[in-house]
């Protein structure tokens, strides 16, 4: 990768390369074990011009969201969170809501529930097909300038467009960019979640750095990257989801607030804007990955059995980046039916139903989706029962 996709320059420098992996999301069945896997490079690097992290397109959106194993309603915080959004929303009746990669109706479902007119725009037909299930209008296609102009044609502008987790997943950022714009009304607005990368570079979460996502953003960058596709950064709020994210708010025109110039200061302050804030962040990776295999070994010796919950796209970056397989995790569980019987990209960790942790009473839990803490020690306070712990491996190995 020698060319910034944001502003074109060449001055990309490496920030930390977790090897070569497969793509995060291709779950394997029984029958291809014995099959080839394709892998690809995980290097991280920033380009020193606009302070973009990014990784090379080496895969591209169609080989990963066309069919997707991720549903968003299988995380009852992620749903309450859209919820909450919904309610912060100065709707009216004749208002109109588009959520850009809207899942299975995690959050237009709340505006359906209103009688408030929506779609979404998704690329994923099975996924999609859930959302339609729950009574919402659904787009299968990939937002591109052209698609939000015709949805805009078609529809009407947008009061609202919404892109929760999908900022960083597509390689073309300038056309989807474009896209947002086309599809909002003149004086709508369009609220972006994505991952933070200050909060990625403090607390060690380098498992979120995988192919599908293709970029990483401090709001310095976001800034830069609305604006090229004609949108204003307005505001900006810090979220504890995904284990620290921004939610941005832009305008087809407005100024920045009071809480964008502080964040970017902050920002600045961890040397985020310059080469210094990144210095150490591969040893820091390194030692993640030796004190959780250490673990892993440790207990391995000791006769003591560890599984996992949760075979979340962050948890095979880790897998793959350790070296697990299961010898050290003899398997992983998930609440997304999609994925029983499968197997995890590159480590080949078998996915198991929920129950199963119950039967086997294992000693210890290593919790993959460690984002979801608070959601998930509730729903394992069972394993406590017959002596268990629960071990959460980022931003340092904990266990509980």
């Amino acid at each position: 990768m020698t060319i910034c996709r944001l502003c074109g320059s060449n001055e990309l420098v490496g920030v930390v390369d977790l090897g070569a992996t497969p793509p995060c999301e291709l779950f394997l069945t029984a029958d291809q074990l014995d099959q080839p896997e394709a892998t690809y490079p995980l290097h991280l690097r920033v380009c020193t011009s606009c302070w973009l992290a990014q990784l090379p397109p080496l895969i591209t959106p169609e080989e990963t969201f066309t069919e997707y194993a991720y549903f968003s309603s299988y995380s009852s915080s992620w749903v309450g969170h859209a919820g909450r959004f919904v309610d912060g929303l100065a709707l009216r009746p004749d208002s109109f809501v588009v959520e850009v990669a809207s899942n299975d109706g995690y959050l237009l479902q709340h505006v359906a529930a209103r009688g408030v007119r929506c779609l979404g725009i998704e690329p994923s037909a099975n996924v999609g097909a859930a959302a339609v299930e729950k009574g919402v209008p659904t787009l299968t296609e990939f937002l591109s300038p052209e698609v939000g102009q015709r949805v805009r044609d078609e529809h009407g502008p947008a009061d609202v467009v919404v892109a929760n987790n999908v900022y960083a997943h597509i390689p073309d950022v300038v056309g989807f960019t474009r896209g947002l714009r086309n599809l909002v009304a003149d004086d709508g607005v369009v609220s972006v979640e994505v991952q933070h990368l200050l909060t990625l570079m403090e607390l060690n979460q380098y498992d979120t750095i995988y192919h599908e996502h293709f970029q990483y953003y401090t709001v310095a960058a976001a800034q830069r990257a609305l604006a090229v596709g004609g949108l204003t950064l307005v505001d900006v709020e810090l979220l504890p989801t995904h284990g620290g994210s921004i939610r941005l708010w832009a305008k087809p025109y407005g100024t920045p607030s009071a809480r964008v110039h502080d964040v970017i200061a902050r920002e600045k302050a961890a040397g985020l804007l310059e080469l210094s804030g990144y210095a150490d962040f591969a040893a820091r990776v390194a030692k993640v990955r030796r004190d959780l295999l250490r673990f892993l070994i440790d207990a391995a010796d000791e006769g003591r059995t560890v599984v996992g919950y949760g075979a979340p796209g962050k948890g095979n970056t880790l897998l793959n980046h350790c070296g697990v397989r299961p010898d050290l995790l003899a398997y992983t569980v998930d609440r997304n039916p999609y994925k029983h019987g499968r197997f995890t990209p590159g480590a080949r960790i078998p996915i198991l139903p929920p129950e199963r942790i119950a039967e086997d009473r294992p000693d210890y839990v290593l919790v993959l989706p460690w984002n979801l803490r608070d959601e998930l020690v509730g729903q394992l306070s069972y394993v406590h029962d017959w002596g268990g712990r629960l071990v959460f491996p980022i931003p340092r190995l904990e266990v509980v």
